[in-house]
């Protein structure tokens, strides 16, 4: 049922009424929705009665009546937030059970007596549960009003962080069942507990002054653009800078403390500020999604840059409400804390919101809520059955959705909207065959689900700009223009294009010691590659001209050629384009050898970065007997940036291996293609690396950490990261690379030791032929340990007090090669070759696997512990001492050691300043030598913002800027893959 009114005012009721509204715990938004609905009711002559929380000034300074009565109580928490931008989900249900659950007995009793002695008519709930329950003890009609319930809100946190409060949300639904019915307000969320619905039009406050009477009272003229700082009244700590805004641009802030400092092109505004009226003086709005936020900006059209809160499912229904009326800009978080305003800015000006629904929903809900407290019956809506249906089903997509994704809104639950007459919001459906996209709209998705990543949307815009052959207009690199110009030769458009995505991983626990047989820890991170792949009839295959003159000298017809670009050529001073004649690939009958692979590879030094694409194809032939008879044309973009110990070539070699398996119908299960791409990795490009890098870009899932056991690529499982707890990857500059010197070598001096202590524990035994030891010196269960030393396949298999006890004191620091093969003639290692004038440490490469496959299994346990700064501690311990060990090995570099020191004084800062230390450990990671150095802190804006300012440190140490890595996306195995083809005729509208 939806009802709306042209009218503006409430018709006074022949019945003087009272009414019991309860306002939510939870932020200021609720409040002053409830404000407009309130003051409709006293204009109409009746008693309102408002239970809050809330300062009295949010009612006071829209409502002055001696029929407003507020009573300071408060009997729901709402999400208990971290900062402005981090709700704590645990936390949250902690507090609700504390406020609302412990003592419910006496709060129903209190309340019952309580609206009994005001004598209330009706009960009005924003929407707290236990009010409707107490209405009813009383034997009072209760109403609802909102556009979302607590039950949606947290039987996510009970999914994620807090099964054992389950019961919290049945009670929550069974609370708001005893409500006669919902007043629903746009850019709603599923709510199934509400019996019947009535949909009114946004509910805004009133205007009191017009933009040119706020701005002549805040002395500002209209040459100055305006954008006010509305991060509702959850202190955070803002640092604002004088660079954040353009030329020209000044800032009102609210919410400031009173003692905050602001630079001078940032106005505090007072506490009790009207703030729709400063909205309205404004050219546009930076803040977090909020009912009251969203409502607002589309009521007066203004702009809305926003940002993302974590974990606070309103915000994605709201958002898709806010883009669908072209009203906002997403700022991402970082641009936030860093000043990286003006683009934001400059963008929003150009929109133009265009929201022409009605703004009189407190109007119309004040009809509704005095027409029911005088006794009006409201039908029961017809459509209650499917409507409570599909709720329910979307909010089993919001509990199933994967981690790290925003809810996909069906289409259909779009249209059930409409069916209801309320047209204000759209959504994505799930698994769309279109790409909602004016960008992208020439390509139709005929396989696979784009899943909500913004760089997959990002790289299809880019196939449809070289499809469209469109110039962005800015200054581009000669390289960047050979690199589209073959782009856009590369492909028939008319024709179907597979495309696979692959992300980088960062190193949390395992590292080095993954060649070792250790458990690793590993999270795929949001930067990705991406690659598109046709396959084409030699016949039919667009052919560079240098490649079509090379098939013509041969004059033996079209045959199968192999043509890619990688863009970011311009990055790393190699060629953006490589192609060879499939043939290449054959000696007679069969594939040519690895180690011919690799000779060919390494003939051209700009082309040898092919190694890790083509090499897939060669290694598809050899180990599945694959044979290619067609064309194949790849495009190639990665994200994930070179040289920087976050597995830039893995997910390359995934993405890769993954678009040649989809576009040929070969299928491979992730685990078993990361083991291919890392026999491309190891004897194609010749770089001696375990399997986890693979492993992970492959078998990753969003926001989890994959536990895998490399003995050698067993997949455990996954591990949820706790909301509590957040990674981050901080770049030294330092380039890395698994093919160096020193990487090699400690992996050589590391099968040194193995063989070392395989060797004394051989001798150990009672068969030993030197005469020290008898069958009575040894139990049997000393037998057995020797037995299993002395064939020790996993150096990872030794624990550590074992190594401590017996072996410990006979492995040499370093030995040289010629020494070693001598006594011990091979290091069993396939992927390593011992230089006999190399000296290799051993002592330091041997004892730190050991040690680091129990730190590992140690963090795993740690991570499900109880939550506390002493978990965070210990969490934090392990890496330093992870770290530490790496330079023990040689693996360090002064620059990962600056940025390890950094973060601990960031951590050790907080023995005198609690609040300040929110960082708790750090490490370097994989092949080490420079590269990433991983990060541990509590999942909040302060960690967010100590990271930054370690940025900020490092860079006035060293000159460089480091590039962080945070945030996580899903592997190529949870991706899959997307088949999309141009579309004959371009959508209309």
């Amino acid at each position: 049922m939806r009802i709306e009114s042209d009218s503006d005012t409430v018709t006074a009721s022949r019945n003087h009424l009272v009414f019991a509204y309860y306002v939510t715990g939870h932020g200021f938004g609720h409040a002053t929705r409830v404000v407009e609905v309130v003051r409709h009711l006293i204009n109409a002559g009746h008693d309102v009665h408002v239970v809050t929380g809330a300062p009295d000034y949010v009612f006071t300074s829209a409502v002055q009546s001696p029929r407003l009565f507020i009573r300071k109580v408060l009997l729901d928490c709402g999400a208990v937030q971290a900062d402005a931008l981090t709700v704590d989900r645990l936390a949250s249900l902690e507090k609700y059970k504390e406020t609302a659950v412990v003592p419910r007995e006496s709060i129903l009793a209190t309340e019952t007596e309580w609206l009994h002695s005001i004598n209330a008519d009706l009960v009005v709930s924003d929407v707290v549960p236990v009010a409707c329950r107490a209405a009813a003890d009383a034997g009072i009609r209760s109403v609802c009003v909102t556009n979302f319930s607590w039950d949606f809100i947290y039987a996510e946190y009970v999914m994620a962080a807090g099964i054992h409060h389950r019961s919290i949300v049945w009670q929550i639904a069974e609370d708001y069942s005893h409500c006669e019915f919902l007043i629903r307000l746009p850019g709603y969320c599923p709510m199934p507990a509400f019996r019947d619905v009535i949909d009114v039009p946004l509910v805004v406050r009133r205007l009191h002054k017009s933009r040119k009477e706020v701005r002549e009272q805040l002395g500002i003229g209209e040459d100055v653009k305006l954008v006010i700082f509305n991060f509702g009244g959850q202190p955070a700590g803002w640092k604002l800078q004088e660079h954040y805004l353009p030329s020209g641009w000044l800032c009102l802030v609210c919410g400031a403390s009173q003692d905050q400092e602001l630079p001078p092109n940032f106005i505090k505004l007072a506490k009790d500020v009207y703030t729709p009226d400063i909205m309205t003086a404004c050219d546009c709005m930076l803040g977090k999604i909020g009912y009251g936020t969203v409502s607002e900006a589309l009521a007066y059209k203004l702009p809305f840059i926003f940002v993302r809160r974590d974990y606070f499912n309103e915000e994605s229904f709201l958002r898709n409400m806010l883009e669908y009326y072209q009203g906002g800009v997403e700022m991402i978080r970082r641009d936030l804390l860093t000043g990286h305003w003006a683009p934001y800015l400059e963008h929003a000006t150009t929109l133009r919101p265009c929201y022409d629904g009605s703004i009189n929903g407190g109007e119309v809900a004040a009809r509704i809520l005095q027409d029911t407290a005088a006794g009006k019956n409201y039908v029961s809506d017809q459509l209650s059955g499917p409507r409570r249906l599909r709720d329910a089903i979307v909010l089993g997509y919001q509990l199933q959705r994967a981690p790290g994704r925003d809810i996909s809104i069906p289409e259909w639950y779009i249209n059930a909207q409409s069916e209801l007459g309320l047209r204000t919001s759209v959504g994505l459906k799930a698994g769309t065959a279109l790409i909602q996209s004016s960008s992208t709209e020439e390509f139709e998705i005929l396989h696979g689900d784009v899943q909500g990543l913004p760089d997959t949307m990002t790289f299809l815009k880019s196939l449809a700009n070289l499809n469209a052959g469109h110039d962005s207009g800015k200054s581009v690199d000669v390289l960047q223009v050979r690199e589209r110009k073959a782009a856009a030769k590369l492909f028939n458009w008319e024709e179907e294009i597979f495309m696979t995505r692959a992300p980088g991983r960062l190193d949390v626990m395992g590292g080095i010691a993954d060649y070792s047989g250790s458990l690793v820890l590993q999270m795929p991170i949001r930067e990705a590659c991406h690659v598109a792949i046709q396959i084409t009839h030699p016949s039919k295959q667009r052919l560079w001209k240098h490649a079509l003159a090379r098939q013509e000298a041969k004059g033996q017809g079209p045959t199968p050629v192999l043509q890619i670009v990688s863009y970011g050529s311009e990055l790393s001073n190699r060629s953006p384009t490589f192609d060879m004649d499939l043939s290449d690939f054959m000696d007679g009958e069969k594939p040519i050898s690895y180690a011919a692979a690799r000779e060919y590879f390494a003939k051209d030094s700009s082309q040898k970065w092919a190694a890790y694409i083509a090499g897939t194809i060669l290694v598809l032939m050899t180990e599945l007997g694959v044979r290619f008879e067609n064309g194949i044309s790849m495009l190639v973009s990665s994200a994930v940036p070179e040289g920087k110990g976050v597995s830039s070539s893995a997910s390359v070699e995934v993405a890769s291996m993954s678009a040649i398996a989809a576009a040929h119908g070969i299928k491979i299960s992730p685990r078993d293609l990361a083991l291919l791409c890392q026999k491309v990795e190891n004897h194609i490009v010749g770089a001696p690396c375990g399997v986890m890098d693979q492993m992970t870009s492959s078998c990753g899932e969003a926001n989890k950490l994959l536990v895998m056991l490399c003995q050698p690529a067993e997949v455990l499982g996954l591990v949820d990261i706790p909301g509590h707890i957040r990674f981050w990857g901080i770049d030294s500059g330092i380039r890395h690379s698994v093919g160096g010197a020193d990487y090699g070598s400690v992996r050589i001096g590391t099968f040194m030791g193995r063989k070392m202590i395989k060797t004394i524990a051989a001798s150990m035994l009672p068969q030993s032929s030197n005469g020290d030891l008898h069958q009575s010196d040894l139990e049997d269960d000393g037998i057995e340990l020797f037995e299993a030393e002395s064939s020790l396949d996993y150096l990872c298999n030794l624990s550590p007090h074992r190594y401590e006890a017996v072996y410990a004191k006979m492995i040499p620091e370093s030995v040289t090669g010629d020494a070693f093969l001598e006594k011990y003639a091979d290091h069993c290692d396939s992927v390593t070759v011992i230089d006999p004038k190399q000296s290799y440490g051993v002592q330091a490469p041997a004892r730190h696997p050991i040690y680091e496959n129990f730190r590992v299994h140690t963090f795993k346990a740690l991570l499900t512990s109880i939550v506390s700064d002493e978990q965070l501690s210990a969490l934090g311990e392990l890496l330093y001492q992870c770290h530490y060990s790496y330079s023990a090995c040689g693996l360090g570099s002064d620059a990962t050691d600056r940025l390890v020191q950094l973060v601990q004084e960031m951590h050790h800062a907080k023995k005198d300043k609690p609040e300040d230390g929110t960082l708790f450990g750090a490490k370097i990671t994989g092949g080490g030598s420079g590269g990433t150095v991983c990060v541990l802190g509590r999942n909040s804006l302060k960690s967010s913002q100590q990271i930054i300012e370690i940025q900020k440190r490092y860079e006035r140490a060293t000159g460089y800027l480091p590039f962080v890595f945070e945030g996580s996306s899903p592997g190529a195995g949870k991706f899959g893959y997307l088949k999309i083809r141009r579309r004959t005729t371009k959508l209309n509208g």
